[in-house]
């Protein structure tokens, strides 16, 4: 197990009926905000009248910035800071998904600083001082509710860059499990990839010693499984969401990964799928993992193992480590086909003309300098390329 330095200044509530008390919980910080919004949902299921009604009471006041879409763009991050500069606000209230709380964690961390924003992501830029965040959250899936990280889309580059830094967790995040009855099938199924493929890119790692972490990982990746696919059939099983809700902060809060190396190769490949393609974030994961798994795997077939046996269930002897490990592989991908998620590059409309530009994108290789990505097996622009190949079926 590795040294490791951890705090977590989130404060969460969780439960029925929780969002309205949204006033009460930032008036200790604010009088004024920035409500930070998507495409308006909120307003068609009720949830924006709710937060409205909990902001009038408390006597806060609030100027609104809708219009996020998924792969938040910098151009609406951009706007959001010039609204808040311009109106004096010093409070973030993000009431959405990961994409609305990666934005508003963006501005956030531009409406102080002198230069672009786009400088954290892209230039190794560090922020002196961050506008503090809430959020009541919308749509379970990214972790960004707890988390010190932010992913953002340059329309214009089409990049796709994350930054973390412990000044832009939420202060305080909003989790009530009733807010998800509605959403519909594409949007569980990709809540739930997402969360596994958070707590997979912590989970493999060429650490040793990490029982207590291993152990909760697997827990937690089983209650996502198990809970999931109850959801495909029941949207409104109020305990199914819950666990699945909760999970979701926990694979994304950092807890998951302490003590140990981690990979985060599969999602620097797909950010640059969705950055030049716009697809569903989860979706270019569930087609990049199983393959990324496929090409790495006999690098640590113990991890492997594992995982096999100990989260998809796999039974064999101790001879069959290999067709263990891949039997692993192909329940995960069974239980990815059964979110009615995607496993191919064809299947998301990706053909092989940017692969070998997206390889390169990833490792910085593009940028005049390649960084090999991961940790399990340290991948270079080539080795990214043969696993989009290994994908494109």
């Amino acid at each position: 197990m590795l040294n490791f330095d951890y705090q977590n200044k989130t404060r969460i509530v969780f439960g029925k009926d929780t969002h309205k008390q949204i006033g009460s919980l930032i008036k200790p910080f604010t009088s004024k905000v920035l409500l930070h919004y998507g495409s308006g949902s909120i307003k068609k299921n009720g949830i924006y009248d709710d937060v409205i009604r909990s902001l009038k009471e408390q006597s806060i006041e609030f100027i609104e910035l809708g219009g996020v879409k998924p792969n938040p763009r910098l151009s609406l991050i951009h706007e959001g800071i010039d609204l808040c500069r311009k109106e004096k606000i010093g409070f973030i209230l993000a009431v959405g998904g990961g994409s609305v709380i990666d934005s508003a964690k963006a501005i956030a961390m531009g409406v102080p600083y002198d230069g672009d924003v786009w400088d954290f992501f892209a230039a190794g830029k560090h922020p002196d001082t961050v506008l503090p965040v809430a959020t009541v959250l919308t749509i379970p899936a990214t972790g960004s509710e707890s988390s010190i990280r932010s992913v953002i889309s340059d329309e214009k580059t089409q990049r796709k860059l994350g930054y973390g830094d412990e000044k832009i967790r939420p202060v305080v995040s909003v989790i009530n499990p009733e807010i998800y009855f509605s959403l519909p099938d594409f949007q569980i199924a990709c809540g739930v990839c997402d969360m596994m493929s958070h707590i997979m890119e912590r989970y493999f790692t060429n650490t040793t010693h990490t029982d207590l972490i291993d152990g909760l990982s697997e827990s937690t990746m089983k209650t996502i499984m198990k809970n999931g696919l109850i959801l495909k059939r029941d949207h409104t099983n109020y305990d199914a969401w819950a666990e699945v809700a909760f999970s979701g902060t926990l694979a994304h809060n950092g807890f998951l990964n302490l003590g140990r190396e981690q990979d985060w190769a599969c999602h620097a490949m797909e950010h640059e799928m969705s950055a030049i393609y716009d697809v569903a974030h989860a979706a270019g994961l569930t087609v990049v993992t199983p393959a990324w798994m496929k090409y790495v795997y006999q690098t640590n077939l113990p991890m492997f193992v594992q995982f096999a046996v100990n989260v998809m269930g796999v039974e064999g002897s101790f001879r069959d480590q290999e067709w263990i490990a891949l039997e692993g592989i192909r329940r995960l991908e069974d239980f990815y086909s059964r979110m009615e998620m995607p496993l191919s590059m064809k299947e998301i409309d990706i053909d092989s003309e940017n692969f070998e530009l997206m390889a390169k994108k990833a490792t910085g290789f593009a940028f005049g300098k390649e960084n090999k990505i991961g940790g399990l097996k340290k991948l270079t622009w080539e080795d990214v390329l043969a696993i989009y190949q290994l994908a494109d079926r």
